[in-house]
């Protein structure tokens, strides 16, 4: 897969797809562009799931907040990477420990690490990098 280029079929395909969507890098701040993103997903009929260690137990954008996404206890479709590009492989190693896998990962803006993304393809996940959901969706879909 070409990354630096992702043709608008390939991402509308993923954005019509896709209903579950595991937001790791959640916060609660809401001048923070993964609280708005996340609010944004859930405006247009995702089921949003935010993921952050240090916020379990507690709610964003009305959602209950996970630690990990092993601890996700429905199928997530997709994972929005809301966290540097060094964490990236980490976040492949545990979506491919998830049973059953998410179909796409998508790393946010500024997001990118090739060997990774590599390693989820290879384990049968579509992945995308340095773009963002909420810019896609209304180019593409709205």
């Amino acid at each position: 897969m070409d990354h630096d280029h992702y043709g608008d079929d390939y991402i509308l395909d993923i954005l019509q797809s896709v209903k579950t969507i595991a937001l790791t890098g959640a916060s609660p701040n809401p001048a923070r562009p993964s609280n708005g993103v996340m609010g944004y997903l859930l405006s247009r009929g995702y089921h949003v799931i935010p993921v952050n260690p240090g916020q379990v137990g507690k709610r964003i954008q009305g959602q209950d907040v996970f630690g990990h996404l092993s601890d996700v206890p429905v199928p997530v479709d997709m994972i929005d990477v809301f966290r540097a590009s060094a964490h990236l492989p980490e976040v492949v190693d545990e979506a491919l420990a998830m049973n059953p896998r998410p179909k796409v990962i998508w790393a946010q803006l500024g997001v990118r690490d090739d060997a990774a993304a590599a390693r989820a393809e290879a384990g049968g996940i579509k992945v995308v990098m340095d773009r963002c959901p909420a810019i896609e969706y209304p180019r593409l879909v709205a």
